[in-house]
């Protein structure tokens, strides 16, 4: 379980896989995002603009992220 100190109101989550490596480019996180491989709070999500706030819980590719 990785965490992910927020320093604003949120983040888009295609900037935050890039963030934390998990997509090696913008372009790599969207695909990851339009094939369903993200899971937030229980959930599939598919916007790639999804604004992630403190509390939000994200899956993707074996990783597990918590928003703090």
């Amino acid at each position: 379980m990785r965490e992910f100190k927020l320093t604003s109101e949120y983040i888009e989550l295609v900037k935050l896989l890039k963030l934390l490596q998990i997509a090696q480019t913008g372009g790599h996180a969207k695909i990851i995002v339009a094939n369903g491989e993200v899971i937030r709070n229980g959930e599939p999500e598919f916007r790639k603009r999804a604004k992630l706030r403190v509390g939000d819980k994200i899956e993707v590719m074996g990783e597990k992220v918590t928003i703090i």
